[in-house]
């Protein structure tokens, strides 16, 4: 069901500040670089147990996410001081973040589980809408950039609210054919961009796991492990408008691996008008259960460290 009216008391997750300093940041990818994991690990429990005492929206929101998680799915196992090692998690998946886009990340560990889906989508040559959601490192899909020079990606993302950690990409030799497109520039220019990038068999690239940053945008509130939270319909309209198919893209590490989850959502090439309200119910319905199914298969790496599941208490 569609409620744009619903009331919402949380602080909005783009107005809590960016954590952490850019010093900080380098510092902590310095003594990767020079001592390696293991040392890297080692003091990102000491930075983890930081900001369990100095983050109470983050550490809350971590609480009602394994709440939610557990009853949901009583049979995950969870570690001991879990909110400390979710954001330890965090902590690793912003070293994969920063390893895939600086072309870092070894080939040899990223495991593709729908290869074959995912090579249809690209010879296919139709293009399309792949979501992502916060779960595990999706910038991994720009290192996929670099092992398929045809695979063509217009990334949609809002960067104001971490400026401090994107500004560490600021030199970064990206794919030639990986484009990046901050949200909050949405407009007929873009519209007409991403249409151009799906015409030519390339795909565009956005989130579908965070309430959306305009007050007035299109949203839907859906059961989520168990309780109602708001979900942005934009990916979905995107599909619909561009006339494409939909895919679901994650990419959780598992040890030292990289495994990417590539799967159809559904399609909407050939819908009429009368088909949309269908096959928007369904296809969202079918995103959340995966999702729900990807965090019960990785519990500590969904990274939404703000009140998710919002109410008109």
């Amino acid at each position: 069901m569609t409620s744009p009216q619903r009331k919402r008391t949380s602080r909005h997750w783009s107005a809590i500040s960016e954590s952490g300093s850019l010093k900080g940041i380098q510092l902590m990818l310095a003594i990767y670089d020079r001592f390696g994991a293991r040392a890297y690990q080692g003091v990102l429990f000491l930075v983890g147990l930081y900001y369990w005492l100095r983050r109470p929206i983050a550490r809350r929101a971590s609480k009602e996410y394994q709440k939610q998680l557990k009853a949901f799915c009583p049979s995950v196992s969870l570690p001991r001081l879990t909110t400390v090692r979710h954001f330890t998690t965090f902590g690793t998946a912003i070293l994969d973040k920063v390893l895939a886009l600086y072309g870092r990340i070894a080939p040899e560990t990223i495991h593709i589980e729908q290869r074959e889906t995912l090579r249809a989508a690209i010879d296919a040559g139709q293009g399309g809408i792949i979501v992502v959601t916060h779960l595990g490192s999706h910038e991994i899909c720009q290192a996929l950039g670099r092992l398929r020079r045809d695979l063509k990606m217009s990334v949609v993302m809002h960067t104001h609210h971490a400026q401090r950690f994107n500004s560490l990409f600021n030199d970064i030799d990206r794919p030639l054919s990986v484009e990046i497109i901050e949200v909050s520039d949405m407009g007929p220019a873009t519209a007409q961009r991403l249409q151009a990038r799906v015409a030519e068999g390339g795909f565009v690239v956005i989130a579908a796991d965070r309430d959306p940053i305009e007050a007035g945008a299109r949203r839907r509130w859906l059961d989520f492990l168990g309780r109602p939270a708001p979900f942005p319909e934009g990916a979905f309209w995107l599909a619909i408008l561009l006339h494409c198919p939909l895919y679901l893209l994650v990419c959780a590490r598992k040890g030292q691996t990289h495994h990417v989850h590539f799967e159809s959502l559904g399609d909407a090439t050939g819908l009429s008008r009368r088909e949309r309200s269908v096959w928007m119910d369904n296809t969202m319905a079918h995103f959340v259960t995966r999702l729900e199914h990807f965090c019960c298969r990785y519990p500590l790496q969904w990274f939404n460290f703000y009140p998710f599941w919002q109410s008109e208490k």
